[in-house]
């Protein structure tokens, strides 16, 4: 079971680490951004975009937030084509985790969620510390692959990655 004070310290990472890319990210060009690099999702501009679908799915189900306008991974990559409007998007859903972690309640932590996946066609229940955990895996795993395919642009985030070094 994971705490409040986790969810917090989490989300809080997020940011810094949303942040940090992002500030890396607009060193290169938008052509370089978009260019197929092998990854899951090819590029980085289209590995960001289904980062912030996931957290907006996420967040869709945990609380009463608008969901990503499609629900299938396979549109995920191209919501925000605009740079700009990527940028604004991933401030936006920033705050509404930090937010949302702050006000978190223990209660509903502790319980199950019941939700349909689209990946799979089918409903779940699973416990919510799970889910909760998930979302900040699946962030972390997505921004390791931007991380490489940064490098592999020419340039890395200026900022520290590992969590024991996040500014307080």
């Amino acid at each position: 079971m994971i705490s409040a004070d986790y969810v917090r310290a989490m989300a809080a990472y997020n940011r810094w680490q949303n942040s940090n890319l992002y500030g890396a990210a607009k060193r290169v060009s938008d052509s370089e951004r978009k260019i197929q690099r092998g990854a899951y999702f090819g590029s980085i501009h289209s590995t960001l975009n289904h980062l912030l679908w996931g957290d907006q799915i996420w967040m869709s189900r945990f609380t009463s937030s608008e969901p990503p306008p499609s629900t299938l991974i396979s549109d995920s990559t191209e919501m925000y084509p605009d740079w700009d409007d990527l940028v604004t998007a991933r401030i936006a859903r920033d705050d509404a985790i930090t937010l949302w972690a702050a006000n978190l309640d223990l209660d509903w932590l502790k319980s199950d969620l019941t939700w349909t996946s689209a990946a799979l066609n089918r409903p779940f229940t699973q416990p919510v510390w799970i889910l909760v955990t998930h979302m900040f895996n699946h962030q972390t795993h997505h921004r390791g692959q931007i991380h490489a395919m940064l490098t592999a642009a020419g340039t890395k985030p200026d900022d520290d990655t590992d969590l024991p070094f996040m500014p307080a």
